[in-house]
């Protein structure tokens, strides 16, 4: 007899929440719309990879050399020649400007040291202000003036003494990358992307589900009902449960066929693991917002766990760089297994039988946000 009282509660409970969810137009479109652009937006922007990056030159020596080796640069895809300088003022200054990232110095007699076989040495000048972007592309410089020696070498050698370069051994390394074999970050970050977007989504809408009660007025006549608490909870989860699966969807279509992820897993892991954090987002919501007096209030403690959780997702920088301390507490963001889930089945096709500790991890943390949640509900305005 309890049981179809209990679901005919919830299902009031479900009607209830549907119908003040979604009857103001502009929520509507809160709830499916910015997760679309978002998706475009971050799908563009968030990329690891440096190009163009503005380069000046200062040759002092204006040789064949010389010019040889400033073509380098110019024919490369990360740099893109922004000046010819012809002091060496015009550098610090337009560095110190920001006009252009790096600066390449040349000085007089470089051509001379090659042809006589002594090292030449070439000046580089970075902003290292931004030290990841310097990192790269001083990497990127690193790579053109290795290939540029050793081509050098090769030309002279052929020149001078034709029979023994054809005896030169020669190493040539063959790159295989696995899963990603063009090197494209938007397939490294679009599936992030989607975790992101899913736990801001969820978890700003959930977070307000027991605030706004209270603040309009509904949480009284809520009081007066025979509603258990576990009921009350389970009807403010299971609405925007299904509202975050189908953003999941939309979401992830937009990632699989306006991006170009491929997508090598099967399609029922990614769903077991997109529902399983969808409920973790939502423990944590809730968790909030009972805790939480106001909407502004959740608003603010929604953020301040947010920020740190997309931090330790791996989602941008390797969680194996960070401190051991912060690689521990990883393990019990949500946000990190699944960002780890969605990039395994998309890149790389495994299935549960690799992944199972992540939805394990993922699922013991929603049992026990729900739970705390139920706990922590009181059919009371205090």
């Amino acid at each position: 007899m309890r049981l179809p009282q209990s679901i005919a509660r919830i299902r009031y409970m479900l009607v209830k929440e549907f119908i003040q969810t979604l009857r103001n137009p502009h929520m509507r479109w809160l709830l499916f719309g910015p997760a679309m652009i978002q998706m475009l937006v971050f799908g563009y922007a968030a990329t690891m990879e440096i190009k163009h990056v503005s380069l000046a030159i200062l040759d002092l020596d204006n040789t064949q050399e010389s010019r040889e080796l400033v073509s380098h640069f110019g024919a490369s895809r990360y740099f893109s020649i922004a000046k010819y300088a012809a002091r060496r003022d015009e550098l610090r200054y337009g560095i110190d400007r920001g006009d252009f990232l790096m600066a390449v110095e040349m000085n007089s007699g470089f051509a001379q040291r090659l042809r006589n076989g002594q090292g030449a040495s070439v000046q580089v000048l970075i902003d290292s202000s931004n030290s990841n972007t310097a990192l790269v592309a001083m990497g990127y410089m690193t790579q053109i003036g290795a290939q540029f020696a050793q081509d050098y070498q090769k030309h002279n050698l052929q020149r001078s003494t034709p029979q023994l370069a054809s005896f030169m051994p020669q190493i040539e390394l063959e790159a295989r990358p696995w899963f990603n074999e063009g090197f494209n970050s938007q397939w490294y970050f679009v599936p992030g992307v989607i975790g992101n977007l899913l736990l801001i989504m969820v978890m700003n809408l959930t977070a307000f589900a027991v605030v706004r009660e209270r603040e309009i007025g509904t949480l009284e006549q809520v009081m007066v009902t025979p509603i258990r608490r576990w009921e009350f909870i389970l009807g403010k989860t299971v609405p925007y449960f299904l509202i975050g699966c189908v953003d999941a969807v939309l979401v992830a279509l937009i990632g699989t066929f306006w991006f170009g992820v491929p997508f090598r897993g099967h399609v029922t892991t990614l769903a077991i693991g997109i529902m399983t954090f969808l409920l973790a987002a939502l423990g944590l919501g809730l968790l909030l917002s009972t805790v939480s007096a106001t909407q502004e209030q959740a608003r603010n403690v929604a953020f301040f766990f947010i920020m740190p959780a997309t931090t330790l997702s791996g989602f941008g920088s390797p969680i194996s760089s960070m401190p051991i301390f912060f690689q521990r507490l990883s393990y019990v963001n949500p946000l990190r297994h699944a960002v780890l889930i969605l990039r395994s089945i998309y890149l790389k096709g495994v299935g549960l039988e690799v992944l199972w500790p992540n939805v394990a991890m993922m699922a013991g943390f929603a049992l026990l946000m729900l739970s705390v949640s139920v706990l922590r509900f009181r059919k009371s305005l205090e």
